[in-house]
């Protein structure tokens, strides 16, 4: 069985950063997973914009794509004008039947932050109620199922973030991280320039690495209370010795798996 699944982000970049390590491990398994980012992007630089910076990272998130093993596809809404409409929602429930995706990742809908990832986490949340209904969409065949229905941190929700799902991404992190570093704009230019840290970027892999965990730390270290769902899925003692890993919160919208069922979309998490 080919378990699909779809990560719907505001930006490019940040299925990766959020999501990339467990993107990975199924994508090594053999399944099939995708990115899609709701804005372009062209806005997220201190000192570029418009078109030229929308291409720019459109040819990053390609290079990541790459490096993670998942397709990945933006859409052409500026960043920073990206709201929950009608038209949006749509936009999201026919690239949810179109990868006809068994778990559907998003943003917390009520989180804080960057208003566009509030938004893409809403516009997620109301989709989901739609997916298999043919009456909406009809020209855009329905899912026959509900897909699990899951929630990734970005960096103003780890508070009111519940750990349901934790994933081991020690076996895949090399590729998360190379992904981080396809997306130069952010991790190398605006970021480090909004934490005044432009003159610290290393130019040679290792230390570009070294920067990478420093700074995005709690992106892919196991963090505190990650610990009871690690224990849940791996067991008290390899949890122990986990140090890196990604979570996610399962939605109240949507399916309510079993734990088998879990163990079952997630063929990388040990038996039981």
């Amino acid at each position: 069985m080919t378990i699909r699944l779809i990560v719907i982000c505001a930006h490019p970049d940040e299925a990766d950063e959020y999501a990339g390590g467990t993107a990975a491990a199924f994508a090594d398994l053999g399944h099939a997973v995708k990115f899609v980012a709701l804005t372009n992007g062209d806005v997220g630089h201190f000192s570029e914009g418009g078109g030229p910076l929308a291409a720019r990272r459109h040819a990053e998130a390609l290079e990541a794509g790459a490096c993670l093993g998942v397709d990945y596809e933006i859409l052409d809404t500026h960043d920073g004008e990206l709201f929950p409409t009608l038209a949006v929602r749509h936009q999201v429930i026919q690239q949810i039947r179109n990868w006809q995706a068994d778990i559907v990742v998003g943003f917390h809908p009520d989180g804080g932050g960057h208003p566009d990832n509030r938004n893409a986490g809403k516009a997620v949340y109301d989709a989901m109620s739609f997916v298999t209904l043919q009456n909406v969409l009809p020209g855009v065949r329905a899912l026959r199922t509900t897909p699990l229905y899951l929630l990734m941190t970005d960096c103003a929700t780890q508070k009111l973030h519940r750990s349901d799902i934790a994933i081991d991404i020690g076996p895949t992190l090399e590729k998360k991280l190379r992904s981080w570093d396809a997306h130069a704009t952010q991790f190398y230019e605006s970021a480090p320039w909004g934490r005044g840290l432009l003159d610290q970027v290393p130019t040679d892999w290792a230390g570009k690495r070294a920067f990478l965990l420093h700074y995005w730390a709690e992106f892919v270290e196991v963090q505190p209370e990650m610990q009871p769902s690690l224990e849940k899925w791996y067991g008290a003692e390899r949890a122990q010795a986990l140090r890196f890993a990604e979570s996610f919160q399962i939605a109240d919208a949507g399916r309510q798996p079993s734990d088998a069922e879990i163990r079952q979309l997630f063929p990388m998490l040990p038996p039981a």
